[in-house]
């Protein structure tokens, strides 16, 4: 079947990219010396982009978009997992962090960046995008209009990078979360997911007309097919939330260790 074949090779998606690249190949190359005189090529953070660059072109133009499209519900949680929790690392990470302290340090910007990097604003700001999207009327309107969908990942692919910016972010600007407080901001945002996620496993209906009577692809009923993708979505998110909880536990535990003031 020619579904299993189609690659996007659009104008939109590959120039998108390819500006995104070359903006950061200037930034990183003749800009630095102007942004931050004398720092290194930051070569592991490019490597670091570019990957998550190549990551995201396989999520959305890869077969798999296809088959998340027209066919399979749990082929689309798949692709959504893949932006939030492995292109949006992966960027953050490899954006230097004097470029990062440049964007976010910048007048008006600053402000508008602090608020929606608090614990509790990036938390329900996740949960509340992450819901609205996959609300039926929503989820099949992005899958009619092509523009529609694509705000509905670039709408991903932020909200997962300003949840990832309490874990991961170097910026003097806006540091990330101590230890401490990231096990308690993790907590809370995947307690936030959990509605969402009892939506899709426990409805006794097939919620998306589209997989309903689309041919299928597997040997899966559309019910079985949407319980597998809330699976993905609820099962992955847990592991990936309690390794990050047992990351931030063993940080918590050495800085307290080093520092006997810290310990509660």
């Amino acid at each position: 079947m020619i579904v299993w074949t189609h690659w996007h090779n659009e104008p939109l998606l590959i120039g998108t990219l390819a500006a995104v690249a070359w903006a950061y190949a200037l930034a990183v190359g003749p800009w630095r010396f102007r942004l931050a005189p004398g720092t290194p090529f930051p070569r592991g953070a490019v490597w670091r982009f570019a990957l998550g660059l190549v990551v995201f072109y396989g999520a959305v133009g890869s077969p798999l978009d296809q088959i998340g499209e027209r066919f399979l519900l749990s082929a689309h949680m798949l692709q959504h997992m893949v932006i939030i929790y492995v292109v949006a690392p992966l960027v953050l990470a490899g954006t230097p962090v004097w470029l990062v302290d440049v964007i976010v340090g910048a007048r008006g910007v600053r402000l508008v960046a602090r608020l929606l990097t608090r614990p509790v604003v990036t938390a329900g700001l996740f949960a509340c995008v992450l819901s609205f999207w996959h609300a039926p009327a929503a989820y099949d309107y992005a899958l009619r209009a092509r523009l529609v969908h694509v705000a509905q990942h670039l709408s991903f692919f932020a909200v997962a990078v300003l949840y990832w910016w309490p874990l991961l972010s170097r910026s003097r600007v806006l540091p990330r979360l101590p230890a401490g407080a990231q096990i308690l901001y993790l907590v809370g945002s995947g307690a936030l997911q959990m509605p969402l996620i009892a939506f899709f496993v426990f409805s006794r209906t097939v919620l998306y007309p589209t997989y309903e009577f689309a041919p299928r692809l597997l040997d899966l009923t559309p019910r079985d097919d949407q319980i597998l993708g809330g699976a993905l979505m609820g099962v992955g998110g847990m592991f990936i939330t309690l390794g990050l909880i047992t990351v931030a536990f063993f940080r918590w535990s050495r800085e307290s260790a080093a520092d006997p003031a810290t310990a509660p």
